[in-house]
């Protein structure tokens, strides 16, 4: 497993970590352990080793 830490400005409160977390895991259904933190302005989450966007889903904007 391959831990990815994202930075995010912005988030203000609990609802923003939701909708966060739950981008994250729309976006990669491969993902584990989401977590997003307001306080540190970052998410994490944890996501199978030789960790490549096009394979786990991601379709871009």
């Amino acid at each position: 497993m391959e831990k990815i830490t994202v930075k995010i400005d912005g988030m203000m409160c609990g609802m923003c970590e939701a909708h966060i977390r739950d981008t994250i895991r729309k976006t990669f259904p491969a993902a584990k352990k989401v977590s997003a933190s307001k306080s540190k302005n970052e998410a994490v989450f944890m996501i199978e080793n030789g960790f490549d966007p096009a394979k786990q889903g991601y379709k871009g904007e």
